[in-house]
């Protein structure tokens, strides 16, 4: 299906899991948002620390995080939120509202998705149900979630 397209928007999830992607499920020309950005500025922060948790070291986890935060800085200009987005991010809620679904929980993911939308690309995710709702309004590409263990 990604070869129908040429442009697409990455959501966050793909710049998280994208070394592990099949680089065919994705388009030739990639762009990201500042939300996705801001989330991978946040990822190393809310590592939990060692004592929290016992799914992964805590450092190595960190450092991961950085390294997907650093790779999409040298990558990637972030189309921002402007407000083309932001007239579009009402229109998205009420799509979701009407849908019988709570737009709060999934701020983030609705602001890509009004940023998709002002910039006519479709939206490329391993998590396309974070997107129901949107169908008239948004081009979803579902891409294969890779199974991925934390190193």
């Amino acid at each position: 299906m990604a070869a129908e397209y040429q442009q697409g928007l990455l959501d966050t999830n793909i710049m998280i899991l994208r070394k592990w992607v099949d680089p065919a499920e994705l388009p030739t020309e990639m762009a990201i948002s500042a939300i996705t950005l801001a989330e991978l500025s946040a990822g190393p922060h809310e590592v939990r620390r060692n004592e929290e948790q016992k799914d992964y070291d805590e450092y190595a986890e960190r450092a991961r995080r950085l390294d997907v935060l650093q790779r999409a800085e040298n990558e990637f200009d972030p189309i921002p939120f402007d407000a083309d987005a932001a007239r579009i991010y009402g229109r998205v809620c009420a799509a979701v509202v009407g849908a019988g679904r709570k737009p709060r929980r999934r701020i983030a993911d609705l602001m890509i998705a009004a940023i998709a939308i002002a910039e006519d690309l479709p939206l490329f995710t391993t998590n396309p149900d974070d997107f129901k709702g949107l169908e008239g309004l948004l081009t979803v590409v579902p891409v294969s979630r890779p199974l991925v263990e934390h190193s």
